[in-house]
């Protein structure tokens, strides 16, 4: 297996909190991840691609191409007690190992910038769209797990699939601290309101502030992203597959 990492710059950060925001069910943590990018300026500082990713790449209308790839970012955010780390791409891993390898390799990153501490989001699927949907977290100690019920999420009981559960479990291993926020969603189409209540419970742990007005802007883009990686339309033809199809959401 390989997984290649391309770092560009090694920033000077002050107590880091990586923020996971892969694609899922709704897709909920790629709309945000794009969002904190674009509200804070977010520089990219490393790529990363893996043979676990998917077998393809995009032509574009220029004659170019886009692959399936992750990238870091970090956000200085100067007045507060935490810069930011933000992992983003357009797709997780397609294998078991691929998915830890993965993980491992962006933990190794971001401990080597100090950070200590993840956030990964994701969805939960429900049969129907909630207009106020429930959170629920998981996290890497009963500590951690009060201060995400604190800021109103409940418990996730079962299990957590994909990158979203796996950050926070190999987390634990590393001695990192951190925590999930899963959001109710239909989950087969990007969800811009998910998206938002997590971004809103987001700022509430980070004291950030936050403008959430052109959330839908980042929600748009994350659909074109993915229908041109031909993910949405694949999920929407093949329903009696979603487990499968699945696999690499949270």
């Amino acid at each position: 297996m390989v997984c290649s990492v391309d770092i560009s710059e090694k920033p000077q950060l002050n107590d880091p909190i990586l923020i996971e925001g892969l694609p899922g069910i709704g897709f909920v943590a790629n709309i945000a991840a794009l969002h904190l990018i674009n509200e804070y300026n977010a520089t990219k500082f490393a790529q990363i691609f893996s043979s676990s990713f998917q077998d393809f790449a995009i032509t574009t209308l220029d004659g170019g191409t886009r692959s399936p790839i992750n990238e870091l970012y970090y956000a200085k955010c100067d007045g507060n007690s935490h810069d930011l780390i933000i992992w983003y791409g357009n797709t997780q891993a397609l294998t078991t190992v691929g998915q830890y390898e993965l993980v491992g390799k962006v933990l190794d990153i971001c401990a080597d910038l100090g950070c200590k501490f993840v956030i990964s989001i994701g969805g939960f699927k429900k049969d129907e769209a909630q207009h106020i949907p429930q959170i629920y977290s998981t996290a890497t100690d009963l500590e951690t797990m009060q201060t995400a019920l604190d800021l109103g999420t409940k418990v996730m009981v079962g299990h957590v699939f994909g990158i979203a559960g796996l950050s926070i479990g190999l987390a634990r291993i590393r001695e990192f601290h951190g925590f999930s926020l899963l959001v109710d969603t239909p989950g087969m189409e990007p969800d811009a309101n998910a998206a938002r209540h997590a971004l809103s419970t987001l700022s509430k742990y980070l004291e950030l502030p936050m403008n959430l007005s052109d959330l839908d802007e980042s929600c748009a883009k994350i659909k074109e992203i993915l229908e041109s990686f031909g993910i949405i339309r694949s999920l929407t033809e093949e329903k009696k597959k979603e487990e499968q199809q699945l696999r690499w959401f949270i």
